[in-house]
C-alpha cells in the first residue's frame, strides 16, 4: 500500500492507495510545530478506525509547502513505517516540462495537481485549487506546465475582513437560504453573497483570460475544500475532483519508482 501526504498551509491531507484505488483519506489541521512523534500518534489514530493496518504501508510520497514540517514527516516515516518517503521537489521526475522562469519557485502541490489533471482529463487545462491561496495553473495541450495565477484564498480573505472590520459578524460561507439573486437583505446575507458570488466572478474572469492565452477551449478542473461551493456558481468549472492532489502523488510515485 502507498501512503500519500499533501502538506498545505491550512490542512494536511492523507490518503492510502491499494493499487490505483484510494482506500481511505483524511484531512487534519496543519500545525507548523508538529514533532515526528505527534505525527505518528495522529497517523496511528487515523488507521485505528479503519480495516487498514499501518504495518502494510510499503511506500510513502509527500508534497509539502511547509518546509518546517518536512523533517518531522521524514522522521515519522522512518520510525513508524521503516521507510524513506519520496518527497516531491527538485530532482524528482514529473514527466512535465515546467516552463516557469525559475521552476524551483513552483509549489510542489501545483505540479502534483497539474500532472494529475493532464493525466486524467487531458490538455490544455486550467487547474484551480481552493486552498490557503487560490491558485490557477495552466497546462498546455502537450502536457507542459505553462505557469499560473496566485490569488488570496477565500478563508484568509474572510479572516482579513473580520480582523479589520470590528462590527461585522462572522458567518457561515454559504449561499443564503432563499436568496433569489445577489442582493442581500441583511449584513450576513450581504457578506455571504459577496464572498460566494465575488469569488465565483473572480474564477470566471481569470479563467476567461487564461483561456484566451491558451488559444480557446480548455478543460477546467477544480479541487480543494471549497471547490464544490464555488463551482456551483462559477460555470466555467467543468469538473470538481476532490482527490486530484492525492491522485497526482500516486502518479508521481509510480513514475519515480518504475523499473
Amino acid at each position: 500500500m502507498l501512503l500519500a501526504i499533501d502538506i498545505g498551509n491550512s490542512n494536511i491531507v492523507l490518503g492510502v492507495f491499494e493499487g490505483e484505488d484510494l482506500a481511505e483519506h483524511w484531512r487534519v489541521a496543519t500545525r507548523i510545530d508538529y514533532t515526528a512523534d505527534e505525527l505518528g500518534v495522529i497517523l496511528r489514530g487515523l488507521f485505528s478506525g479503519t480495516r487498514l493496518r499501518l504495518q502494510e504501508i510499503q511506500h510513502m510520497v509527500v508534497s509539502s509547502v511547509v518546509p518546517s514540517l518536512n523533517q518531522a514527516v521524514a522522521e515519522m516515516a522512518q520510525r513508524q513505517l521503516g521507510i524513506e518517503p519520496l518527497v516531491i521537489g527538485p530532482g524528482v521526475r514529473t514527466g512535465m516540462q515546467i516552463r516557469y522562469d525559475n521552476p524551483r519557485e513552483v509549489g510542489a502541490d501545483r505540479i502534483v495537481n497539474s500532472v494529475a489533471a493532464y493525466t486524467k482529463y487531458g490538455g490544455p487545462a486550467v487547474v484551480i485549487d481552493f486552498g490557503t491561496a487560490t491558485t490557477f495553473d495552466a497546462v498546455g495541450s502537450n502536457g507542459d506546465y505553462l505557469g499560473g495565477v496566485i490569488a488570496p484564498g477565500i478563508r484568509i480573505s474572510m479572516d482579513a475582513l473580520f480582523n479589520r472590520a470590528a462590527k461585522l459578524p462572522r458567518f457561515e460561507l454559504a449561499v443564503p437560504p432563499g436568496l433569489e439573486g445577489v442582493i442581500g437583505k441583511n449584513t450576513v446575507e450581504s457578506m455571504q453573497a459577496g464572498f460566494v458570488f465575488g469569488f465565483a466572478g473572480q474564477i470566471e474572469g481569470i479563467v476567461g483570460r487564461m483561456r484566451e492565452e491558451l488559444g480557446g477551449e480548455c478543460r477546467v478542473i477544480a479541487t480543494g475544500g471549497l471547490a464544490s461551493l464555488i463551482a456551483a456558481h462559477a460555470h466555467v468549472i467543468e469538473v470538481v475532483d476532490d482527490n486530484l492532489t492525492l491522485d497526482g502523488l500516486r502518479l508521481l510515485h509510480e513514475l519515480n519508482t518504475a523499473e
